[in-house]
Order: C-alpha cells, then structure tokens, then sequence
C-alpha cells in the first residue's frame, strides 16, 4: 500500500492513500490582510495576550469574512475587551 508522511508541528503522521480526504489544505492569514475577502471558514484566537489587537473593529473585520462558520478560540476576557466600544490603557 502506497503511504503519505505529513509533519504536523514537528511529529510525522503516516497516511494510506486512501485515508488522503482527512487532509485538508488551510491557510492562514491576519485580519488585516484578509480585508474585502470571504472564507468558508474563519477561526479567531482570543487571547488577552493580544490585547493591543483586542479592539471592536478588528473584531468585527474577522467575524464578516466568515461566510458559513466562525470560531472564537481563547479567552471570555478577552472577548469582552475586544467587543466594548473603545480601547484605552484605564481598561487593561
């Protein structure tokens, strides 16, 4: 039987050839750069280690380019930082 090996974040996966339709191509890009585009599937990390990032705009950006799902991955704070009206230094 013919095999794949795939690196996964330094760990080598062996796939059969006919176990190939698990593996899905993804990208990634920032928000920013994903302005004016749409994908299929958008997933957010929340982190309050982000938090210069964390602010309603960005937020908003990366949630509409999401045409079918979008995940948030991370943190309620954080969440609850990035959707108040504004950002200042007081909040942190």
């Amino acid at each position: 039987m013919k095999e794949l090996t795939i690196t996964f974040e330094n760990r080598e996966v062996l796939y059969d050839f006919d176990e190939l339709d698990e593996v899905v191509l993804a990208y990634v890009t920032t928000i920013h750069k994903a302005q004016g585009s749409e994908y299929p599937v958008v997933i957010i990390p929340m982190m309050m280690q982000h938090y210069p990032m964390l602010k309603r705009n960005l937020l908003y950006t990366g949630v509409t380019r999401g045409k079918q799902l979008v995940v948030l991955v991370g943190q309620k704070k954080a969440l609850a930082l990035a959707s108040r009206e504004s950002f200042s230094a007081e909040m942190v």
